[in-house]
């Protein structure tokens, strides 16, 4: 009996040692507070949409599922229906914005386009806004996303009028080679929007603005660059 509780005891404590040596040695992975911040007009505000509706949301969302559960995704968003590109800038050299977000994006130039404001504004101050996304993407270009400007005229405000699509296509040619230069990602999301009028449910309510389903697509054609900048 003797000899039987010696063996009892040293598997007993063969076992402890293992399960002790486990713990010491499990990884732990500290979670991760991703920070996201959305420049951007009415395309990144989300008219006409619910809030959890608009394309950057609806990138969280889907950057979410490639997270580990400990992780939080934090967003901050400065876009408003009209601002052009000097709207942008004004607001944001009024913002305590820190430097240190995983992920930018730029969405602007169609209210500059709208308004008739002179093209020279846009190629002075576009490039200005990609400097400020990238002081705010922790001074790395490969952190920061710019997104096209949809085709409004393919809605039913715009009506098919080839001015405007004309008009946004110089918006978004300037915005392209610029990124392309550059190094910086671009990401059209253009063509989407130019099949509005066949396909209405991609327009919201308002008859001009993209829908909840149109920003769905937008995201993804965003969704491999963010998972690559975040390296997720």
């Amino acid at each position: 009996m003797k000899y039987l509780a010696k063996i009892f005891s040293s598997l007993f404590l063969s076992l402890l040692l293992i399960g002790c040596s486990s713990d010491e040695n499990e990884i732990v992975i500290a979670p991760v507070n991703y920070k996201y911040l959305a420049l951007g007009d009415s395309y990144t505000y989300g008219q006409s949409v619910c809030a959890d509706c608009r394309f950057p949301e609806q990138l969280k969302d889907s950057l979410s599922q490639y997270l580990n559960t400990s992780d939080t995704f934090d967003i901050k968003l400065i876009a408003e229906t009209g601002w052009t590109t000097t709207s942008l800038k004004a607001v944001i050299a009024g913002e305590p914005i820190t430097n240190d977000y995983d992920l930018v994006t730029l969405l602007i130039g169609v209210n500059n386009q709208f308004q008739g404001r002179p093209f020279y504004i846009y190629e002075q101050e576009f490039p200005e806004l990609i400097n400020t996304a990238i002081s705010k993407a922790k001074g790395d270009k490969n952190k920061v996303i710019v997104v096209s400007i949809p085709d409004y005229a393919y809605t039913p405000y715009g009506q098919g009028s080839i001015a405007i699509s004309e008009g946004v296509y110089a918006y978004n040619e300037f915005a392209r080679n610029y990124c392309l230069a550059n190094d910086i990602t671009f990401v059209n999301i253009t063509d989407i929007t130019r099949a509005g009028l066949l396909q209405p449910e991609l327009v919201a309510s308002d008859g001009l603005h993209p829908s909840t389903i149109a920003y769905s697509k937008f995201v993804e054609r965003i969704l491999p660059e963010a998972k690559i900048k975040l390296g997720l």
